[in-house]
């Protein structure tokens, strides 16, 4: 790896010449060797990603950004793809938020590693990784949020007090400094999903709110950089929350497709597994995530779980169209 003044440098694989772009970046990568080298600019100050941003606006670039607090896996990396081939530059945000962790959470010690970070998303190929700091982002005498009212309230609002406020708030914050057509998030933050949908409704934002699909390892267990809290009896137990999916599927393939047949079928996964303890379980209407009776057309599964002093969260679509699935 080489890095020159914040530009990350990495093997590709197909020759081009050396000329500028529009942007003023190489257009095409410079040869090394036997390879070829391409670039990934980490941008820390925000004045640099607002000019740049309005740069590639005005050569008429479509800008994807997938925001992310980091500690990169197959889950995010599937949003950078994503984002990758849906538009001319991919920005990702790596920023630890702290207004969204309340007093007693895990801030200080949620998992951070830029070098390995950006190893991953240089091989994704993305274009600008931006780690704005907090002393930046939230100045001294700083005192303006945004809030989502509704939506944030109940699930993992009520189980955080004032976590969206904090998510919605940085979110706007970082659509203004990057100016993305398209913003890239994962469903497994549903809830947070539903709140950035809902924020770029009410301010009239011009960017596409894209949610992508639940990545999950081999056993079901939905990526998180949480799961690096879990001991082994815990990893073990984490796989309930899948487990307490499938239950709820199998339940759709019944008659019974009650709120209160669905939750039990779940609720009794979980809480016959150690080292658990709910936090919530919910049955939701995907759009207003206010709960169901009954699944009709579709609702969302929300649930959210402990596993010794790590909270997990998950969800899954129960919808008729989708028995087969199971």
């Amino acid at each position: 790896m080489i890095k020159i003044k914040g530009i990350f440098l990495t093997q590709g694989l197909d020759p081009a010449s050396d000329g500028p772009g529009l942007d003023g970046r190489p257009q095409n990568p410079l040869r090394i060797g036997r390879g070829f080298v391409f670039f990934m600019e980490i941008i820390s100050e925000i004045k640099d990603m607002q000019a740049l941003a309005a740069e590639w606006r005005s050569r008429g670039f479509k800008i994807a950004l997938v925001p992310t607090m980091g500690y990169f896996h197959r889950g995010h990396l599937s949003l950078m793809e994503y984002g990758k081939t849906s538009s001319d530059r991919l920005v990702v945000s790596l920023f630890v938020n702290p207004t969204q962790f309340g007093p007693n959470e895990d801030l200080a010690r949620y998992p951070q590693d830029l070098e390995r970070d950006a190893a991953q998303a240089r091989g994704v190929g993305v274009d600008v990784l931006y780690t704005p700091t907090a002393a930046a982002m939230y100045p001294p005498g700083y005192q303006t949020y945004v809030e989502v009212e509704r939506l944030s309230q109940g699930w993992c609002g009520a189980s955080r007090p004032g976590h969206f406020k904090g998510v919605a708030t940085v979110v706007l914050k970082l659509f203004h400094q990057v100016q993305p057509e398209e913003a890239v998030f994962g469903e497994k933050d549903y809830q947070q999903l539903a709140v950035i949908k809902r924020l770029a409704a009410d301010l009239d934002l011009p960017v596409a709110v894209v949610g992508r699909p639940i990545v999950r390892e081999a056993d079901g267990l939905a990526l998180s950089s949480r799961n690096t809290y879990l001991n082994s009896a815990e990893r073990a137990a984490a796989l309930c929350l899948y487990r307490a999916i499938l239950a709820a599927r199998e339940v759709m393939l019944t008659d019974a497709r009650s709120r209160e047949d669905i939750l039990a079928a779940v609720r009794k996964i979980i809480m016959s597994t150690p080292h658990t303890r709910i936090d919530y379980l919910g049955l939701v209407d995907p759009e207003t995530l206010e709960e169901v009776g009954t699944v009709r057309q579709e609702a969302r599964l929300l649930l959210a779980v402990w596993l010794g002093s790590t909270r997990l969260i998950d969800n899954t679509l129960l919808a008729e169209s989708r028995l087969c699935c199971v």
